[in-house]
């Protein structure tokens, strides 16, 4: 059970939780949880200082386990968390092509998606229907819910492996064709919808014709229906990708996330996401991806500053139902 963090020098140590919110996942800790030593990280400036002398072993930490999650440390506010995500010297990723309804914070930081807090979001990669992605995501905990609310996070390279043994045929054909993504975007954000991202913000522009454009750059088919919504249709995307620095298998879609959440007055989940060649996915297939994703799933309780840092290669995340307030905010990275 490897946690050494000795690269991190003095200041910081490795916490260990009970299941279910850590896991032990083929003799590794999942996710990685890092604290401050006793006495040490005081301020917020003091951990930006440390975070920029130890950028290197930190990300080199996140590739071998996949998820850090960052608890007590002194980020009190989401300007802090903004400082720290800098202090990594990541570049912040342009949210375009995006499902989920956000509006900026602070700098870079942006709220998570703003649907109704009785809607479960299912497992997902961030903008896995999108041909460009995030590398690197960051989510904040500015102030944890009543109850539930948890943000689930699942290791993607050993679902993909468990899921093959599974389902080898379905797998197969997933590797073999890709899959195409439906969605019916509406003028305007739709806040009661997982999915209620509006083309104007979707695509950054009240112009039509912009945003045609825009489509046209990511290889996407659209249709503009009467009501002024955006009928859209990904391009193939691969469903299943090869890690380019690992050459390890990813389960990297948002499959389950279409065919379980994409749901509102406009969009139908089982037609959300289907085949390159139009086949619909099976449902009895369906379940059984779903039991292996809830299988692996790690639902730690957030608190408030918590920093949770996501290989987008690796991990996948989604968002419980829960009792509010709950305000958990969001960083994307190139």
């Amino acid at each position: 059970m490897e946690t050494d963090v000795a690269s991190l020098g003095n200041q910081v140590t490795a916490l260990t939780l009970a299941e279910p919110e850590q896991k032990i996942i083929e003799g590794q800790h999942f996710p990685l949880i890092l604290t401050p030593s006793n006495g040490s990280l005081v301020s917020h400036l003091e951990t930006c200082n440390w975070v920029r002398g130890q950028k290197d072993e930190i990300k080199a930490l996140l590739l071998k386990y996949g998820v850090i999650l960052f608890r007590d440390f002194p980020l009190r506010q989401a300007l802090h968390f903004d400082e720290f995500v800098k202090c990594l010297d990541y570049q912040p990723f342009p949210y375009v092509g995006g499902a989920a309804p956000r509006n900026v914070v602070v700098g870079d930081v942006f709220t998570t998606n703003e649907s109704p807090p009785d809607t479960l979001i299912p497992y997902h990669h961030e903008m896995a229907q999108a041909p460009k992605f995030p590398r690197t995501l960051f989510f904040y905990c500015e102030s944890p819910a009543k109850q539930g609310g948890e943000t689930p996070i699942v290791p993607s390279n050993y679902v993909y492996r468990q899921i093959k043994a599974k389902e080898p045929e379905f797998v197969r054909e997933l590797e073999v064709k890709g899959v195409r993504y439906v969605r019916i975007l509406p003028e305007k954000d739709d806040h009661s919808s997982p999915i209620g991202r509006g083309w104007k913000s979707t695509y950054l522009t009240d112009d039509p014709e912009e945003a045609e454009r825009k489509c046209g750059e990511l290889g996407t088919s659209f249709e503009w229906l009467a009501d002024g919504s955006m009928k859209t249709v990904t391009k193939a995307v691969p469903a299943v990708k090869a890690d380019p620095r690992t050459g390890k298998k990813a389960w990297f879609n948002s499959v389950i996330a279409a065919y379980r959440g994409w749901k509102d007055s406009r969009n139908v989940p089982e037609k959300a996401v289907l085949m390159s060649d139009g086949t619909f996915m099976k449902p009895e297939v369906m379940d059984v991806v779903e039991r292996t994703l809830d299988d692996a799933a790690v639902d730690f309780r957030w608190q408030p500053g918590d920093v949770l840092m996501v290989d987008n290669y690796q991990a996948l995340h989604g968002r419980r139902v829960f009792t509010p307030p709950r305000r958990i905010l969001a960083w994307l990275c190139v």
